[in-house]
């Protein structure tokens, strides 16, 4: 008989540790103005290990970064991966509540600090919370940095601590819709999407990654990947459409993520028109649906580029995809609409409320069989026990799937609309406003209503210049959809509120119908 330990999936460091190996002396990170080699980082890591040992730190340990996208803030993770110290992901861009709760309810014992962008938050959090552990990413008065932190560390050579089925990453899901979970996921989970990742998405040949969104989230999880391919990752903190052209065009970005209010954003730029982004190979996009009349007008002016992602926290990044080939506006124009396929390694079933598959075309919720499947919530046993029932991860997600496999997701369960007795799906309205030519970008909720339950409401985003009327739109639903779809309401804003990660946050669509009446 074998000895189990033979056949163990190895943790996130190994990976780390050997992405460091094989890149050597080519350019690892581009940070503003400063490079730093794959050696280079490695030695800092090495040193930053020792440095947290003589400090006292130990497996099991808590650690967290609020920061900017920077490679010292990538630097510390890495280090709590090899040794077995468990990481939380704070969303740089969270309210001060919110990074409070997670670094209680996490049991953060040290937090880094990026001192340019969160000197007076860090401090604010460290007395909020008790942390008596804060140092800092960068030189400051306010307190030891981790450079004159390793100063007299004496490195050993890097070797992982952390077993497959150790817990590596706490992440917080959005908490748009009660307080935030924090989902627990092993090394083995990880480990399982990375080399998901390499397997079954559109790598460029040469990679070099841009990442805007922060790296707690979804843009963080294409650095390792980049870095096994022997990559380059440029870091800059926050989007903008004219620091993303000149980012592209000055560092020629092979590939890099965008959420789809930022394609939006780029699309209607009038720069656009003159930049140079021939180097772009992939385009990923995801954390929220795209508009296929607005992802047809990308393809049109970028290229065939774009490869759509869809997971979420319990799952992460890679439970389906919808790879360059599947963009076929030509003779697929459908499938624009889809999220894509089940990625390979994943199993995955069309669920009613009784836990029967649905027939092929009806509308089921999303479930799953996979390794990227959490370890659970948090200290929320019941939380747990909800989402993974019956042998499967419930995801709240509703969708169909066609005859070839592609999967159409219609809704989050608690966004369907039921009006009159009938199901109606916002995505599916909101993609019918999107064939307006005047259209920007939609969002449809569903309100109180004492006479149908609910009833349809829109708010509309128009591109710059053009004109619509609520009329015309709602003819354009009727016709599409039928009486029971159309609006009730529709509100023409400038912008369509989004959550701090960029996803369009129909809590708040639906807070600003409640306070019109």
């Amino acid at each position: 008989m074998m000895a189990p330990e033979l056949t163990q999936l190895g943790s996130l460091g190994d990976l780390i540790v050997t992405a460091l190996q094989r890149g050597g002396d080519r350019t690892a990170f581009i940070h503003g103005e400063r490079q730093t080699s794959y050696r280079a980082f490695g030695a800092q890591l090495a040193r930053l290990i020792a440095a947290l040992d003589a400090q006292g730190l130990q497996k099991g340990d808590t650690i967290a970064s609020l920061s900017g996208n920077r490679p010292e803030a990538f630097l510390v993770s890495c280090a709590g991966y090899l040794m077995g110290l468990r990481v939380g992901w704070i969303n740089p861009t969270a309210s001060e509540n919110d990074q409070a709760y997670l670094l209680t309810d996490a049991g953060v014992g040290t937090l880094f600090v990026d001192p340019d962008l969160f000197r007076e938050r860090g401090e604010r959090l460290a007395a909020r919370t008790g942390i008596q552990r804060v140092w800092w990413l960068a030189p400051t008065d306010a307190g030891t940095d981790i450079d004159t932190l390793c100063r007299d560390a004496t490195p050993a050579p890097l070797l992982p601590r952390a077993s497959a089925d150790d817990v590596a990453v706490l992440v917080y899901t959005g908490g748009t819709t009660g307080v935030p979970k924090g989902v627990v996921h092993t090394h083995r989970v990880q480990v399982a999407m990375t080399l998901m990742q390499l397997a079954d998405w559109d790598w460029p040949q040469e990679t070099r990654y841009l990442a805007l969104t922060p790296i707690t989230h979804a843009a963080g999880t294409f650095i390792l990947p980049t870095l096994l391919r022997g990559g380059t990752v440029v870091l800059t903190h926050g989007f903008g459409a004219d620091k993303f052209i000149d980012l592209v065009e000055r560092h020629r970005i092979t590939t890099t993520f965008l959420v789809p209010t930022m394609l939006y954003v780029l699309l209607d730029h009038p720069r656009l028109a003159d930049a140079d982004l021939s180097s772009l190979q992939m385009v990923a996009y995801g954390a929220a649906p795209m508009l296929p009349s607005r992802l047809t007008e990308g393809m049109r002016r970028l290229g065939p580029v774009f490869m759509q992602l869809y997971g979420q926290s319990e799952a992460p990044m890679m439970i389906t995809v919808l790879r360059q080939r599947d963009h076929d506006p030509e003779h697929h124009p459908e499938r624009l609409a889809s999220c894509g396929l089940p990625v390979i390694g994943n199993q995955l079933r069309l669920l009613d409320e009784q836990g029967r598959e649905v027939p092929q075309g009806e509308v089921g919720e999303i479930c799953l069989r996979s390794p990227l499947v959490m370890a659970g919530y948090l200290k929320k046993p019941d939380e747990t026990a909800k989402a993974l029932r019956n042998g499967w991860l419930y995801t709240g997600d509703l969708a169909r799937q066609d005859a070839d496999g592609y999967l159409y997701i219609v809704d989050r369960s608690k966004d369907m609309v039921i009006s009159g007795g009938f199901n109606v799906y916002p995505r599916e309205v909101e993609d019918v406003l999107a064939l307006h030519p005047a259209v920007s970008s939609a969002a449809v909720v569903g309100v109180p209503d004492p006479k149908w339950g609910e009833q349809v409401r829109a708010m509309v985003v128009l591109k710059q210049g053009q004109s619509a009327t609520a009329e015309e739109l709602m003819a354009l639903v009727r016709e599409h959809k039928g009486a029971v779809s159309v609006p009730k309401q529709i509100r023409f804003v400038a912008q369509l509120p989004v959550t701090t990660i960029g996803k369009l946050d129909k809590k708040a669509v639906r807070a600003r119908f409640a306070e019109e009446g």
